[in-house]
């Protein structure tokens, strides 16, 4: 009952709630990045969601687009603008997914929602972690986030999975504050962003 209704539900109260509550940021931000991004402050991709179905996510834009002489994109952690960094830090890049959860894309706990090139690496066990929207946040990012394997990932998203209940979604969302606030897990070492999956790692 609860995954077929009770957890939608509760997604639209408080993501159109914390809309309304966080406006302000929304807007400082936006206006900050489109200067510091030359007029680009979102970021949009195909990720997949529930069921493999692919869907366009959104969040605040925390890298520039500089190139090299021969127009390649320098690496990430070069092209991470300092309010881009800052945004990253506190975790205020995922507030614009709040929309995807009013869409239906998303919800607020769930198996973040990666790329589309991963599909084909993933084993079946791996797989089950499409049977359920992705969220902002989700059992593998209070354990670890970016500082654990994938394959450690993969495994606590299907764990998630198979124990969804409203508990474990309250416990995602409570330690999810107590994360960001001490900034644990964002980056793996050394990188501005996750290492990509490449089915072995």
């Amino acid at each position: 009952m609860y995954n077929a209704f009770f957890k939608r539900l509760i997604d639209l109260c408080i993501a159109f709630l914390a809309i309304l509550l966080l406006s302000p940021i929304i807007l400082v931000v936006t206006v900050g990045l489109y200067f510091a991004n030359h007029g680009k402050p979102f970021f949009f991709q195909l990720r997949p969601g529930k069921n493999e179905k692919l869907f366009k996510i959104v969040k605040f834009k925390t890298m520039n687009d500089r190139t090299n002489e021969q127009g390649q994109l320098l690496p990430d952690v070069d092209r991470l603008t300092s309010l881009g960094a800052f945004v990253r830090k506190t975790s205020i890049d995922e507030i614009p997914q709040l929309f995807n959860i009013l869409k239906g894309d998303m919800s607020l706990v769930g198996p973040r929602p990666l790329l589309p090139q991963y599909l084909p690496l993933y084993s079946e066990k791996q797989k089950r972690r499409h049977l359920v929207r992705p969220g902002i946040t989700g059992w593998a990012q209070i354990n670890g986030r970016n500082s654990i394997s994938w394959n450690k990932k993969f495994e606590l998203d299907v764990w998630y999975v198979d124990n969804l209940s409203f508990q474990t979604d309250l416990k995602v969302f409570f330690t999810t504050f107590n994360k960001v606030f001490k900034r644990e897990g964002i980056n793996q070492k050394g990188q501005a962003t996750a290492e990509f999956f490449n089915g072995n790692n």
